[in-house]
């Protein structure tokens, strides 16, 4: 991208139950691809948090998370730890302009403690043009959390082009029906 083009959406923040997994996967991933189409991370900002009540700041990211980011390129800090929005991590509500949950129950749980106003909250598959939720791959081997990795993965791609109008269509989508 050029400097000073403009992004309808400048702050991402993706939400799942406690910042373990899911929404940390949807953070790198997302930041990756954005830097891939020469997007900087100065251009639009891209966060994760928790929103249940168990979610605790600076809980451990899983290590299947770790590892099915591993192994698509992606490493992650050891001092990387889970944010809160209920509590030490509130503000990253208030300043994203964009509120993309794992699933319908999360939009619920955002807005008993925050009310968006105007900014969008979906889901992230509903931002990307599909239906239903990403499950939650928490007490399941790594072969599930790699499955939900490319689940998201799928639905960033869809989503790209509602993020970055400019950004290059797909090329090709295996797993989509047409």
């Amino acid at each position: 991208m050029t400097e000073g083009s403009a992004y309808p959406y400048r702050r991402i923040l993706f939400v799942c139950h406690a910042n373990t997994a899911r929404s940390v996967m949807a953070e790198h991933l997302l930041r990756r691809r954005l830097v891939e189409i020469g997007v900087s991370p100065e251009e639009v900002v891209v966060e994760s948090g928790g929103i249940a009540a168990f979610a605790r700041d600076g809980s451990l990211v899983s290590l299947d998370t770790r590892l099915v980011l591993r192994d698509v390129g992606i490493g992650l800090s050891e001092e990387l730890g889970a944010r809160d929005l209920k509590r030490g991590h509130r503000h990253l509500l208030d300043t994203a302009d964009l509120i993309l949950t794992m699933t319908s129950e999360q939009i619920d749980m955002v807005r008993t403690h925050h009310d968006p106003g105007e900014i969008p909250l979906l889901t992230l598959r509903a931002f990307a043009g599909f239906a239903g939720d990403i499950d939650d791959p928490a007490g399941h081997g790594e072969d599930v959390f790699a499955a939900a990795r490319d689940e998201i993965i799928h639905a960033i791609e869809h989503a790209l082009p509602r993020l970055v109008p400019s950004a290059p269509p797909l090329h090709s989508c295996a797993s989509c029906v047409s």
